[in-house]
C-alpha cells in the first residue's frame, strides 16, 4: 500500500492529535475498555530497548544487530510474550525508507511481538510524524508487516497514547515528544493519564508506564532528566504505579522503587532506563541518589517476568559487553 499524499497525511495527523485533545479534555469519563485481542498468561514474559539502530546501518555483527538477533530468537522460540520497543528505532530523522532499507532487515523479526512507544525524539521530528506509523502499520513500501499492537487495535498514530493489559499488569504508552514539542498538548494529556490509571487500578491491576524521555535518570552531556514531565509522575504517584520503562540516554539504569519526590520507599516505581539497543553509549555526568544500578558500557536489553500477585524478576542480558543486573521486586 501506498502511503497517503502529503495533504492527507497532515489532515490524518491533526484528526488524530485533535482526537486525544478532546479525549484528555472528557474530565468526567472513563477509559474505554481495552478490546478482546490477544490474552496472556498469568506470568508474563516480556523483553525491552530502545534507541536501537543507527543511521544507514545494517551490519548483523554491530550492537544493534546482535541485540536484533537475540530479541528475534525469543520471538520465534516463543520465549517472551511481548516485546517494548522504547522509541528512537530508527537514526537520526528517519522515513519509511530508512525503516525498510535499515531497521527491518535487522528487527524486523520482532514485529510479530512488538509494541511501540509513540511520540519518541527520533522518530517524531515536526513533520515526520507519520513516517513511524506509516510503517508500524504495514503502509510502508516494501514491507507490508504490522507490529503486534496495530495487528490487534489497527491504525495507531504517532503520538497517540494506549494502553494494554498484559495479564494482570496495566501497561500505559505515553508520547513523551509532546512535551518537547506541544508542551499543551503534554499537559492535557495528563488528564488522559489519570483516568487510564483510575480506572485500571480500580480493576484490581499492577501498573505500569512506558514513555521514552526518562524522568528518573542521571544526567550525561547530551540529556538531563526530563523534568517538563513531572505532571505525569505526579499521577504515577497517586496511582501508585509500580514499574516504568524508558529509553533516550545510551545507557541503562535501575532506580530503586521511588516517589514523585525523589525518595526511596517501598511503594515507589522501579524506574528502568534501557536505551542500550544499539546506539553509541554515553558516560553519566551526575549521580542522583535514587539510582541504584548503573552502566554505559554495554550493549543489551531488559528482560521482565510479571506476576500476577505484582512481583516481577528483571534481568539485563548483554549482547556486546559483559554489564548486568539482575533482581526481583516481591509483591505489594
Amino acid at each position: 500500500m501506498q502511503p497517503a499524499p502529503p495533504r492527507f497525511r497532515f489532515l490524518r495527523q491533526m484528526a488524530m492529535a485533535a482526537a486525544a485533545l478532546l479525549v484528555a479534555a472528557a474530565a468526567g469519563c472513563t477509559t474505554p475498555p481495552e478490546p478482546p485481542d490477544q490474552q496472556f498468561p498469568a506470568s508474563v514474559r516480556i523483553a525491552a530497548v530502545g534507541d536501537m539502530n543507527g543511521v544507514k546501518n545494517r551490519d548483523p555483527d554491530s550492537p544493534s544487530g546482535r541485540n536484533a538477533a537475540a530479541i528475534t530468537r525469543l520471538v520465534q522460540d516463543n520465549d517472551i510474550d511481548a516485546f517494548l520497543g522504547l522509541g528512537d528505532f530508527q537514526y537520526s530523522v528517519p522515513h519509511c525508507e530508512d525503516y525498510v532499507k535499515y531497521w527491518a532487515p535487522l528487527w524486523g523479526g520482532t514485529m510479530p511481538k512488538l509494541y511501540w512507544v509513540t511520540g519518541p525524539n527520533h522518530d517524531w521530528q515536526p513533520g515526520r510524524n507519520e513516517d513511524l506509523e506509516d510503517f508500524m502499520n504495514g503502509q510502508c513500501p516494501g514491507v507490508s508487516e504490522k507490529a503486534a499492537i496495530n495487528q490487534q487495535r489497527g491504525f495507531i498514530g504517532n503520538g497517540q497514547p494506549y494502553s494494554k493489559d498484559f495479564g494482570n499488569w496495566h501497561f500505559t504508552f505515553l508520547p513523551s515528544a509532546y512535551w518537547r514539542y506541544n508542551p499543551r498538548q503534554g499537559q492535557l494529556l495528563t488528564t488522559w493519564l489519570d483516568k487510564d490509571l483510575e480506572t485500571a487500578r480500580a480493576a484490581g491491576k499492577h501498573l505500569a508506564v512506558v514513555y521514552h524521555e526518562p524522568y528518573f535518570t542521571s544526567n550525561t552531556a547530551e540529556h538531563g532528566r526530563a523534568v517538563e514531565h513531572k505532571p505525569w509522575i505526579d499521577v504515577m504517584w497517586k496511582y501508585r504505579v509500580r514499574l516504568t520503562l524508558s529509553g533516550s540516554q545510551h545507557n541503562y539504569e535501575r532506580s530503586c522503587p521511588v516517589n514523585n519526590a525523589d525518595q526511596c520507599v517501598s511503594d515507589g516505581m522501579t524506574a528502568f532506563q534501557v536505551s542500550t539497543g544499539g546506539i553509541g553509549l554515553r558516560p553519566f555526568t551526575s549521580s542522583p541518589p535514587y539510582i541504584e544500578k548503573r552502566f554505559s558500557d554495554t550493549h543489551g536489553f531488559l528482560r521482565l517476568t510479571l506476576r500476577e500477585d505484582g512481583s516481577f524478576d528483571w534481568n539485563f542480558v548483554p549482547t556486546s559487553g559483559s554489564s548486568t543486573d539482575s533482581g526481583t521486586r516481591p509483591a505489594p
